[in-house]
């Protein structure tokens, strides 16, 4: 993402008013977690692909927000639709597929997989109670397979990642949006770490 010193003000640049801080979209695509713990990284890995298959209309911003936490609400504050891609601990069989919505998505993360998870909690919470209730919200995701050390995913999830993508896709849909399918889209590299970034 850009700089976090100089978007909250610590660095030289002064920050003189909101606008200068929040990223607004109509609706946000936030993909989370942390790609140098393998499944974990389900989430960035599926904004990836989104980001790289699609050309977006400038409605929509789609956010690698890795394990950022409460850092995430510049991001979303102001948004009227929030899709958060993520690996979800529902406690299921490996690979088992998630889809929240609106008050259930606060009820899930009472039993939070890791600290990204925290972030989005209470992001949501922090918008809640000062008014920026954000109206629609889903969350969607997967069972993980393999929380060790690595940035590639598992075999199992690689293979749920279109899939997963698919289901953004509707839900999308559903939004009013229809992103434009790119002819030659690369192929995904799974052994890199993304650079955090607004696309």
């Amino acid at each position: 993402m850009n700089a976090m010193a100089d978007v909250f003000g610590n660095g030289s640049a002064r920050v003189s008013s909101l606008d200068d801080v929040l990223h607004r979209a109509e609706v946000t695509i936030l993909g989370v977690g942390n790609v140098i713990l393998r499944d974990e990284g389900f989430g960035v890995r599926v904004m990836e692909y989104l980001a790289s298959h699609y050309d977006w209309p400038d409605t929509v911003q789609l956010v690698d927000g890795g394990t950022l936490g409460i850092e995430l609400t510049q991001y979303v504050t102001g948004t009227e639709k929030l899709l958060v891609i993520d690996s979800i601990n529902g406690h299921a069989k490996p690979g088992t597929k998630f889809r929240l919505h609106n008050e259930a998505i606060m009820e899930h993360f009472q039993d939070k997989l890791s600290a990204h998870e925290v972030g989005i909690q209470d992001v949501l919470a922090l918008l809640t109670v000062t008014g920026h209730k954000i109206p629609d919200v889903v969350v969607i995701g997967a069972q993980p397979y393999d929380l060790e050390a690595g940035v590639e995913l598992s075999d199992g999830m690689k293979a749920l990642l279109p899939e997963v993508a698919d289901e953004a896709l509707a839900q999308l849909k559903a939004w009013g949006i229809d992103p434009v399918p790119r002819e030659n889209a690369d192929e995904m590299d799974y052994t890199t770490v993304p650079e955090e970034a607004v696309k």
